[in-house]
C-alpha cells in the first residue's frame, strides 16, 4: 500500500513537471496598457523587453526590482545602447529585494506609494508561474496584473530547478509556512 501510494506521487510529480514545461508563461498580447511596468532582474531580454514597452507608452514607468545596489541609471544607460531620457525619467532601480518574493513585497511598496493600480510583470518564460504567484500572494486582487513573459529556451536543468520551487513554495503557503 505505501509502495502504491510513493509511486502514485512520483507520478503525479513527473505529470506535474511535464506540463509545467510544456505550458511556460508567454508575451503578453500587442497593445495591452498599464499603471506600470515590474521587471524581475536575473535573466536576458527582461529589461529590453521592459524598455521597448516603456517606449511604445503602454505604460507609465518601470522598476527594475532586485537590481544590484551598486548599479546606477548610467550603467542601465550604457547597457541599453542609449535611451537615457526615458531611464531617467520613468525608471526606477529597486534594490531592496533578493529573491521573487520579496521582489513582490519591493514592488508593492513601489506600486502604492506611486499610487499604480495595475501591473506588467516581465520575467522569463521559466520564471513566470511562480513570479505571478508570489506576486498573487504579496498584492492580492488589489491589482491588475498582465503577465509578460519573456522567451527563452531553458535548460532542462533551469526547468527542473525553477519546478522544484514553485512545488515547495506552493507547499510551504499550504502548511503555512
Amino acid at each position: 500500500m505505501i509502495f502504491r501510494l510513493g509511486a502514485f506521487l512520483l507520478l503525479l510529480y513527473a505529470l506535474g513537471f511535464v506540463l509545467f514545461a510544456v505550458t511556460l508563461g508567454s508575451p503578453a498580447r500587442e497593445g495591452q496598457t498599464t499603471d506600470a511596468i515590474v521587471v524581475l532582474t536575473g535573466g536576458k531580454g527582461r529589461i529590453e523587453h521592459g524598455m521597448d514597452v516603456l517606449a511604445d507608452r503602454r505604460a507609465k514607468r518601470m522598476l527594475v526590482a532586485g537590481a544590484d545596489p551598486l548599479v546606477t541609471k548610467r550603467d542601465l544607460v550604457n547597457r541599453l545602447g542609449g535611451r537615457e531620457r526615458l531611464v531617467r525619467c520613468c525608471v526606477d532601480l529597486g534594490s531592496e529585494s533578493v529573491d521573487t518574493r520579496s521582489n513582490a513585497e519591493e514592488a508593492q511598496r513601489w506600486l502604492t506609494q506611486n499610487e499604480f493600480r495595475s501591473l506588467r510583470l516581465i520575467t522569463s518564460d521559466w520564471h513566470m508561474r511562480r513570479a505571478r504567484y508570489e506576486f498573487r500572494k504579496v498584492l492580492g486582487r488589489d491589482y491588475e496584473l498582465l503577465a509578460d513573459a519573456v522567451r527563452t529556451e531553458p535548460r532542462f536543468v533551469t526547468l527542473f530547478s525553477e519546478y522544484n520551487k514553485y512545488v515547495l513554495r506552493r507547499i510551504a503557503i499550504w502548511f503555512d509556512m
